[in-house]
């Protein structure tokens, strides 16, 4: 049975702008023609796109480590350089399409690839500057491969040396490594490490992979060391903020309560008015590609006219999410990924209005962690509808399994795969969902000043 069968008339892709399309023929991809999409399709690996989180000392996002996990029961077992290959389609496909060119800004992915992959067409094709390849010292050591190694990297792709202990001695091998992995960031192999690297030439950026905790993460913090973060690791501790709410916090509230009760738009454009740096930020946000007015908005009341109070709700959700300073910057990615996330999932299965709700649900979701404020508080006075509450709450009711997909996609591929099938959606509109929903969330980031 196939999702198609679930599509309202007139539904559009799992994105407005086709990013995520439906079950059938996939736009894009590593060949061309309908011959080239065949012979993938026979070869093309069965699973779905995981990612650990780079990020820096102050948890700001920098960039995504992806693997591919084969769906599980999968038979015959696809292969690594298939898996790889299907990865990769995944990214070309929706991160870097054709029509508008690469979708996460400044941010990196890191790519595990074999010597094999390096000389894929279709790995050359992404932009380099944004690609970091990552290879055990035996691969990069390989002397049939040096010349590609340095071709590469004139190019602008970067390197990370894994499951070494430090630098190779060769000066030519150095010369291509940008990055290297050091484990669970301990201070001394770090210390030596920097040591180590000869003064004058640009520095090779080290990476913590194996961080368990958050006292882990504070250390390497301290050092300067970046860190990979899974999904599986529990979110950081939440800051309480003396179970209220910031001044902006309560000003966006005050808003969302007046759109809930029709309240006239002028009296909500007053209210508007005494926040400037607030008014400034929702206008930019609506403006941004990610909502696609089409037109350039300049008031609130010309917002409600060309949008309506549902999409107003939708992005002082956004604002609240970003409200509290103190929170980690990867959480309000993260959230506003997982709202894209849910809302794409549930279009087609569910009539079109839901989609603002679906939205609020995914990123509400997390929103006590991003206020520091507990869940009961914030939903008691931010009053979503019942079924909104029950999903966030409970896990039940209509919106609850888009939101259970979107959790088990960060942290359990199995689980995942378990609750597609319930929805009949296959594990390529997962992806591209998925991807889709990160690239969405950083063209938001990006107009609240972030990379």
């Amino acid at each position: 049975m196939r999702f198609d069968f679930f599509r309202l008339p007139g539904a559009g892709s799992a994105d407005g702008q086709g990013d995520a399309p439906a079950a059938g023929k996939q736009a894009g991809g590593l060949g061309g023609g309908d011959h080239d999409d065949e012979l993938l399709a026979m070869h093309e690996a069965s699973g779905y796109v995981r990612y650990a989180l780079q990020l820096d000392h102050q948890q700001r996002v920098k960039g995504y480590r992806m693997a591919w996990l084969a769906t599980p029961g999968s038979e015959p077992m696809p292969d690594p350089s298939s898996q790889f290959i299907a990865l990769l389609d995944n990214i070309c496909r929706h991160l870097n399409p054709a029509r508008t060119g690469w979708r996460l800004g400044r941010l990196v992915l890191f790519l595990d690839v074999t010597v094999d992959a390096l000389f894929l067409p279709e790995l050359q094709s992404l932009p380099p500057e944004n690609i970091v390849l990552c290879m055990g010292i035996a691969d990069l050591s390989d002397a049939d491969t040096r010349s590609m190694l340095l071709f590469l990297r004139e190019q602008g792709f970067g390197f990370m040396l894994r499951d070494a202990d430090a630098l190779p001695a060769d000066p030519e091998l150095r010369e291509v490594i940008s990055h290297l992995d050091v484990g669970d960031g301990d201070a001394e192999r770090v210390a030596r490490v920097r040591e180590d690297q000869p003064p004058g030439g640009a520095p090779v950026q080290l990476v913590a992979t194996r961080v368990e905790s958050w006292q882990q993460a504070a250390a390497c913090a301290d050092l300067r060391v970046d860190i990979f973060v899974e999904g599986a690791l529990k979110h950081p501790p939440v800051k309480e903020g003396a179970d209220a709410l910031q001044p902006e916090s309560v000003m966006i509230v005050r808003l969302m309560h007046m759109i809930q009760r029709n309240e006239n738009v002028r009296s909500i454009e007053s209210a508007l008015k005494r926040d400037a740096a607030l008014t400034y930020r929702l206008l930019r946000h609506i403006n941004s590609p990610a909502i696609g007015a089409g037109v350039e908005i300049h008031s609130l009341r010309h917002a409600v006219a060309m949008l309506g109070y549902a999409p107003l709700f939708r992005w002082l959700s956004v604002l609240l999410a970003t409200s509290n300073r103190a929170s980690a910057p990867f959480m309000t990615k993260k959230a506003i990924t997982r709202g894209r996330f849910v809302e794409l999932m549930g279009q087609g299965m569910l009539p079109a209005g839901e989609a603002d709700n679906l939205f609020v649900v995914g990123m509400f979701s997390l929103i006590d962690q991003l206020l520091g404020v507990p869940m009961a508080e914030v939903l008691a006075k931010v009053q979503l509808s019942g079924a909104v509450q029950q999903a966030i709450l409970a896990r039940e009711g209509v919106y609850a399994p888009f939101l259970a997909l979107a959790e088990a996609c960060e942290t359990d591929g199995a689980q995942a795969a378990r609750l597609s099938e319930a929805l009949f959606v296959s594990s390529s509109q997962v992806n591209a969902a998925h991807l889709a929903a990160m690239a969405w969330s950083q063209e938001v980031d990006a107009h609240e000043g972030g990379v």
